[in-house]
């Protein structure tokens, strides 16, 4: 999904300043009171990082208090249940992930996770990258292949969660290249993470902003980047698809949706200050030091993507007998 280019910014602005020169935010003014920022995973991981950063420019902008509040728990729907059963005011929104694609058909959900949301932006695409534990034997993705093929079942790799992008990246390898990799899910991506930096598990597939500290450091040992493509952020690193598995692709991405009736302002306001921050040289850096790659999306083609998301990652949870935890 490509970046939005500035003359679509110029005109998110040129519209807001119609807006304001109409008297529109002297009808509805907005906002009028704190915001808090949802976040549908544990503190410490990339969705968090995203939210909190988000947060800091809104406050910035308007001078207004935003709050992130991390509500883990049950694949990320009890955080995306109270955002959609919130008052539609863009004062509640919710920071969410690849997950909200991926529960519906994990869940007997109480809400409609593409008709009880307003999409704002997708915000970034994270570099996930397959790492494991220094002890292994293994450098690159065609190692690992080697090595676990010849130990089926005894490896043990991480995860967010039960049908996480973590879980499915290791789903899909099983699936694509012949493997036995046996799914160990945790309670959010930092837990994950410790686990293997401890040794107790054998590697994961998490976010490059929870991985690469531990890679620089020694504590692991990156291999690849689960992507279509490799990242700006880990340019060094190959996909998984150049490195002995054709075809293999998951990108990880965080994005703000909003309840389902929140005035077009509203969401044209919040939108414009997330593609602001994208564009602006400093932030698009600070973002992918992080391992996060600057997109800033239409709310219109955020909804198109929920929707191409939601039918593709459906199919692999039932193709696969994926369950909740």
């Amino acid at each position: 999904m490509k970046n939005i280019n500035k003359n679509i910014y110029l005109v998110y602005i040129g519209a807001m300043s119609l807006g304001t020169a109409g008297g529109v935010w002297a009808q509805a003014p907005y906002p009028v009171k704190p915001i808090r920022i949802v976040v549908a995973l544990a503190a410490g991981g990339g969705v968090d990082t995203s939210a909190r950063m988000l947060g800091q420019k809104y406050t910035e902008a308007w001078g207004q208090q935003v709050v992130a509040e991390n509500r883990p728990g049950a694949g990320g729907t009890i955080a995306t249940e109270i955002v959609a059963r919130a008052a539609p005011d863009g004062h509640t929104l919710l920071m969410t992930s690849m997950g909200h694609t991926i529960t519906p058909a994990m869940y007997k959900l109480s809400y409609d996770n593409i008709k009880d949301f307003s999409p704002i932006s997708l915000f970034v695409q994270s570099a996930s990258v397959l790492s494991v534990h220094p002890s292994l034997p293994v450098k690159t993705v065609k190692e690992l292949l080697a090595f676990a093929k010849a130990k089926p079942n005894e490896l043990l790799f991480s995860s967010s969660g039960n049908g996480s992008g973590q879980h499915l990246t290791v789903e899909m390898l099983n699936r694509m290249a012949g493997l036995q990799l046996v799914h160990v899910p945790y309670k959010g991506t930092a837990p994950s993470i410790l686990d293997l930096v401890a040794g107790r598990v054998s590697g994961s597939a998490a976010s490059a902003i929870s991985t690469m500290p531990h890679v620089r450091a020694g504590r692991l040992r990156a291999l690849a980047i689960t992507g279509a493509k490799r990242s700006p952020s880990a340019p060094q690193l190959p996909t998984i698809a150049e490195s002995g598995v054709p075809g293999f692709a998951l990108d990880q991405w965080y994005g703000l949706l909003a309840p389902a009736g929140t005035q077009k302002e509203i969401v044209t306001r919040l939108n414009a200050e997330i593609v602001k921050m994208t564009l602006d040289p400093a932030a698009k850096e600070r973002l992918m030091t992080m391992g996060l790659d600057p997109i800033g999306s239409t709310p219109e083609a955020f909804a198109a993507y929920l929707q191409t998301e939601t039918v593709k990652w459906g199919k692999l949870v039932r193709d696969a007998g994926i369950r909740a935890n």
